[in-house]
């Protein structure tokens, strides 16, 4: 994962002592570095201690930061004492950076309230924001008003906050690609290009008859060919799978990752219903599973905003993400239900994947046709889950998110699925039905709900909902 790295402004007040700011500034970046991450701060060379009060000083922060603005992924503003709430704006203002800023404030000890060690920082937080806000800076808080740098609560505000800082940076001037027609029978995965577009989201398209012109031409000794046989043999065992259907899932792959190579896109949407098993004779879910085990998302059914979902997990977490359909009831358990798909799901969801035939559409286009989906059932383990669409009729971006866990629990079933238990889901099932979204949804093991919604709702201006138990 790419290393992120802060901005860092100390803010300082001539009225509280310098040393809280001195010593607070190397205490920040101490925890900072430790924690990985990178920064970019003024030293104390450049200004009193390396701190941000004056103007002048605002102004050294701007001109630093904008030397360094393909770097710097967020700001994060440390206050050891009350600080000078004008510096912080103004710095922020002048380096026009357009990135997540994190607001921190040291606490005070109630030993060491007078003057000399006093901070205020308690106060100054609330100033510095109500600067930001008059200002129009948006800014994220952490979880507590006042943290220690070197406390575990600290180390979590900071570790949420990178996810957001990924996800803002991430889906700015994204590329993805969508592969085939939208199946005639999925009204449900309509969106808006032009509503992406507005949002910095770039769509590119591909026909299958051009995918299929393609992959004609490649032959089975193609060096690209075997290498992609090669590596479809090494991800998942594929026992009793024609080797025709193999040869045409390889070609496939090939075809698709040049595509998006020459197109530089992050991830893909891909028709399947039922043109890939009628006209090529296999489903495209193995190599679907293999992108995204590769953190390059891949939705089927051309649900682009749901693949974006899928995007925004991988940036969030790191890890892979699938998607899958709210699918089944579990019993009378109102927390529980099972999400499902036939499947494509990338194998770092599942206890012991394999290779086998879609079951679903055998029955109409024959077993012979339907073969590469990847199935198993779901490792027990935590969940963010999220859902992207395009309100078309209100013109604007809008996601809800939250988290669950898969459980042990092993219905009886097949493709790719598990129970998941969300506390509330029936409130979020509510949701979910009265504001018309898909019954598609991107999850993945992690538990980032968090930043996912400060990152989609606080900066990129996206219309949110964040379940919560506390909210249902």
């Amino acid at each position: 994962m790419h290393k992120t790295t802060f901005g860092l402004i100390v803010g300082n007040r001539g009225f509280f002592p310098d040393v809280l700011a001195r010593d607070g500034r190397e205490e920040v970046l101490r925890v900072l570095e430790k924690a990985g991450y990178g920064t970019v701060c003024l030293t104390p060379q450049d200004t009193k201690f390396g701190s941000v009060e004056t103007l002048q000083d605002a102004r050294k922060c701007a001109d630093l930061f904008r030397q360094h603005r393909d770097e710097i992924d967020g700001v994060l503003v440390t206050l050891p004492n009350f600080g000078d709430e004008r510096g912080v704006a103004n710095s922020l203002r002048l380096a026009d950076l357009n990135v997540p800023v994190l607001i921190h404030a040291f606490p005070d000890e109630p030993h060491q309230m007078l003057m000399g060690a006093r901070r205020d920082s308690f106060c100054g937080k609330i100033s510095v924001c109500n600067n930001l806000h008059q200002y129009g800076i948006r800014f994220t808080l952490t979880a507590q008003h006042t943290v220690a740098p070197a406390s575990p609560a600290f180390q979590a505000d900071l570790d949420a906050f990178a996810a957001t800082c990924r996800i803002v940076k991430g889906l700015r001037h994204l590329r993805v690609g969508v592969i085939g027609a939208r199946p005639a029978a999925f009204n449900t995965v309509r969106f808006s290009e032009k509503l992406l577009e507005a949002s910095g989201i770039s769509v590119e398209t591909l026909d299958l008859s051009e995918v299929f012109g393609r992959i004609s031409r490649l032959a089975d000794s193609d060096a690209k060919v075997k290498a992609k046989l090669d590596a479809i043999h090494a991800y998942v065992p594929t026992q009793g799978i024609p080797a025709e259907s193999l040869a045409k899932m390889a070609k496939f792959g090939v075809v698709v990752d040049d595509w998006m190579h020459a197109n530089d896109l992050a991830g893909t949407s891909i028709q399947c219903w039922t043109a890939m098993e009628e006209f090529f004779g296999v489903v495209p879910c193995t190599l679907m599973s293999m992108m995204s085990n590769n953190l390059m998302p891949s939705a089927c059914e051309t649900d682009m905003v749901g693949m974006i979902a899928m995007y925004v997990l991988v940036l969030a977490s790191g890890t892979p993400s699938a998607i899958v359909d709210w699918n089944n009831n579990y019993g009378d358990d109102p927390d529980k239900c099972v999400i499902f798909h036939c499947s494509n799901l990338p194998k770092h969801f599942f206890e012991a994947p394999r290779m086998d035939f879609q079951e679903i559409i055998a029955g109409s286009v024959g077993k012979e046709n339907t073969f590469g989906t990847i199935v198993g059932t779901l490792k027990p383990g935590p969940i963010t889950f999220c859902r992207v669409s395009t309100d078309d009729l209100k013109g604007t971006m809008r996601a809800y998110v939250g988290e669950g866990e898969t459980t042990t629990d092993r219905p009886q079933s097949f493709g790719g699925y598990g129970v998941m238990r969300v506390p509330g889901l029936q409130s979020l099932l509510q949701y979910i039905c009265k504001n018309g979204y898909e019954h598609h949804v991107a999850v993945n093991r992690s538990h980032t709900a968090t930043s996912v919604a400060e990152a989609l709702g606080n900066y990129k201006g996206w219309e949110v909902y964040y379940h919560r138990p506390s909210t249902c």
